[in-house]
């Protein structure tokens, strides 16, 4: 029999772990906390609080760009970009189609997952593209009818260790 100080904390650990994972999920949608999503509108206002009491500090003025979900509360999303600015913003200006901002200047997309394969394109600093399929180091990028796989390392908005089909 083991002892209750060994039971005691073997019971603490479960009810950490399950506190951890429990708060990493959405109270509202019970999806993933952090997630990436985009903004769906041209515009979308940027409220210091989750209602449309709570001033509007700025406006977010790029469709399609990602943005990292932090928080719920009802129909209210706190986001940040990849600058960290955020706030709340309105969860029907968000769309779960996936986007990432290029981090590097004139990056090659190539036609493989492979640097040896031909390259399709080259993408500026800050271009936006929607994103596809990802491995564990590539993904699969659309922009402007081109197509090609980048440096999952080069893309803000999407996740190292995240996988795609």
């Amino acid at each position: 029999m083991k002892p209750i100080a060994t039971l005691l904390r073997a019971g603490m650990l479960a009810l950490i772990a399950a506190t951890a994972s429990a708060s990493e999920r959405g109270a509202v949608t019970n999806l993933p906390l952090p997630r990436y999503v985009s903004l769906k509108a041209s515009e979308g206002n940027v409220r210091r609080g989750p209602s449309l009491s709570h001033r509007i500090d700025w406006v977010f003025k790029r469709r399609d760009m990602p943005l990292e979900i932090t928080a719920e509360h009802g129909h209210w999303r706190r986001v940040r970009d990849r600058d960290g600015a955020g706030g709340w913003v309105h969860y029907s200006l968000l769309s779960g189609t996936r986007y990432v901002l290029i981090e590097q200047d004139m990056l090659a997309l190539y036609q493989r997952a492979d640097p040896a394969t031909p390259v399709m394109a080259r993408l500026e600093h800050g271009v936006i593209a929607r994103l596809g399929k990802c491995g564990p180091a590539w993904c699969r990028l659309t922009s402007s009818g081109y197509k090609g796989w980048a440096p999952k390392a080069a893309l803000w908005g999407v996740r190292l260790e995240e996988l795609r089909e």
